[in-house]
């Protein structure tokens, strides 16, 4: 039996010195040749896990399903209905959660799009889910720009979902195998992915900071979420992976705590925190009608602790 069209592709790129550095699929097609060994011919589904395994990896991710669950739920309800399932996945990309219309469940099945399903580029080569968890970036791969000549009838657009701690904790899928999906809906339903992913992100880390205040950046990137956590004592006790770039702290794990000042005040940082400070402060003070001592038991801190930020940021008693 001879290669496909597709296979002969994929082949020709990943001999060539300069398609890779060209190209970020060619570079995911290089990855699943070279470093996985995989034949763009194979025409397996893709691995499922054990159920007991599903189970686990669901249990250990519990509060951030709980979290995404609903998220999950709204953005099936603007995608669903135009054929288009809506999985998440965990940092391995197995699927743990999804969401199908009914017509449509034996159509992704058949492709192996289901929960427990092995989704990782070392396992399916260039797909939505695996190269985006590869490279952390949102992806859209197009029908014809996955490895595998079998997974060509899809079009699967992707963003990864980061946890408190920085480090990716999911990717979020959105798939279609509709041959007429254009490219132009194909953005459309990347931007939507991205905002749901962002979504998820913030309403995780605020579960996982309950007892801090939350201070957010008034920017205007809407791939990220750039959230601070500050404690009772104005240490910066948690950051999103977004704020830890911006701020210079560690890019993953528990962050050393530092005093807000600190870091918001640094010149080179971007104002909006400092904006959605004030506002707070702001709207504290109203709500207590100027009286200070009101307003920080409202904040959760210290009446001099108050005294210090409404100085800081030029704020008056009254």
């Amino acid at each position: 039996m001879g290669r496909t069209r597709h296979a002969d592709k994929i082949i020709e790129a990943t001999q060539s010195s300069s398609a890779a550095a060209q190209s970020q699929v060619a570079a995911s097609w290089h990855r699943s040749a070279l470093k996985h060994g995989l034949d763009p011919d194979e025409t397996r589904a893709p691995e499922r896990v054990e159920l007991a395994d599903l189970e686990y990896r669901r249990t250990a991710l519990e509060k951030f399903m709980i979290v995404a669950s609903p998220r999950l739920d709204t953005l099936f309800s603007l995608v669903g209905q135009s054929g288009c399932a809506v999985l998440l996945t965990d940092a391995e990309g197995i699927v743990l959660d999804q969401r199908i219309s009914g017509g449509d469940t034996s159509a992704f099945e058949a492709w192996g799009l289901t929960a427990g399903a092995n989704w990782s580029e070392a396992h399916q080569g260039t797909n939505g889910i695996g190269t985006c968890l590869t490279e952390n970036r949102r992806v859209i791969i197009d029908r014809d720009e996955h490895f595998f000549a079998r997974n060509t009838g899809m079009s699967c657009i992707d963003a990864p979902i980061y946890g408190a701690d920085g480090s990716v904790v999911a990717a979020l899928d959105v798939s279609s195998a509709r041959a007429d999906q254009t490219e132009a809906f194909n953005r459309l339903i990347s931007a939507q992915v991205g905002q749901t992913a962002r979504a998820i992100e913030e309403a995780y880390f605020r579960a996982a900071h309950t007892s801090s205040r939350i201070i957010v950046a008034d920017g205007d990137d809407c791939e990220a979420a750039v959230l601070l956590a500050v404690d009772r004592d104005d240490l910066v006790v948690g950051a999103t992976r977004a704020a830890r770039s911006i701020f210079g702290l560690q890019r993953t794990g528990a962050i050393s705590a530092r005093p807000a000042a600190d870091i918001l005040g640094r010149e080179d940082g971007p104002t909006g925190f400092q904006k959605a400070e004030r506002a707070a402060l702001v709207r504290a003070l109203a709500r207590a009608d100027g009286n200070v001592s009101q307003a920080a038991r409202k904040l959760g801190v210290g009446r001099a602790t108050l005294y210090r930020r409404m100085k800081r940021l030029g704020l008056n008693e009254s």
